[in-house]
């Protein structure tokens, strides 16, 4: 079993070594006010939870990030399929999609800042609107890939619109749903990092900010560590949820 289990993970912990040496190696090795080794990240980390200030800032951040990214899903996957659907929808509404989805979302946070304020729904906004899309798209895809076939045969057995919804669009598109799903998660991080940075006084986002500003390395280091974990594990839980609920695809 363990020859199985080291055949399998071995070179992905392999990777996590090495890539953990490189970067203690190069904090050791450059200026600490560019870098500073993963060992004293770890310190940092730990002392930025220990005085409390690191839990506030992140609890902060996770409801700002749930809110905005579950809102995402929600409208993104049924609109998807709406949109997959009724071709003259997608025909009419596709353009304005094609724009938003190509314009920086940063570049939107002034406009959103001017009109709504400095407020909780302004950031989720800026969440929401640097996830939506992927999920969005990706549902669409998947949704305009179904065989026609399939559709023919659920409406011979006469299934309703809602069971052709159900029982036939959902299981289908849900694998493309899922790499959706994955891909605004980074999405939302960085849409929550940036809504941080200049909507507000708390989270993650401000802490990376106050550390820049002070010198304090470490302390950008911790923070930028912790959102990537976050994002790694909710990704990997995003993949079994997928091989999980859709495993006519394997």
């Amino acid at each position: 079993m363990l020859d199985s289990y080291l055949r399998r993970h071995g070179p992905f912990w392999i990777s996590i070594f090495v890539g953990l040496a490189i970067w203690e190696i190069a904090g050791r090795t450059t200026s600490a006010a560019f870098m500073v080794p993963f060992s004293e990240t770890l310190v940092r980390l730990w002392q930025l939870i220990a005085d409390g200030q690191f839990i506030d800032q992140f609890i902060d951040s996770a409801i700002l990030f749930l809110t905005g990214f579950v809102l995402a899903l929600v409208v993104g996957a049924p609109l998807g399929l709406l949109l997959a659907r009724v071709r003259v929808l997608r025909i009419g509404i596709e353009p304005y999609i094609m724009t938003l989805y190509a314009t920086p979302m940063v570049a939107l946070i002034p406009f959103i800042l001017s009109l709504m304020g400095f407020g909780f729904a302004p950031k989720v906004l800026v969440v929401f609107l640097f996830a939506v899309f992927p999920v969005l798209y990706n549902t669409v895809e998947g949704a305009r890939s179904i065989k026609p076939e399939l559709i023919e045969v659920a409406r011979s057995f006469r299934s309703s619109e809602t069971a052709l919804w159900l029982e036939v669009m959902l299981p289908y598109t849900l694998p493309y749903i899922m790499t959706g799903v994955r891909q605004a998660i980074g999405r939302a991080l960085v849409g929550m990092v940036a809504a941080e940075f200049f909507l507000s006084s708390t989270g993650l986002g401000q802490l990376i900010m106050g550390a820049s500003q002070n010198f304090d390395t470490g302390g950008v280091f911790a923070s930028i560590f912790v959102i990537g974990m976050i994002g790694v594990g909710l990704m990997r839980i995003g993949l079994k949820i997928e091989q999980h609920f859709a495993r006519w695809r394997q």
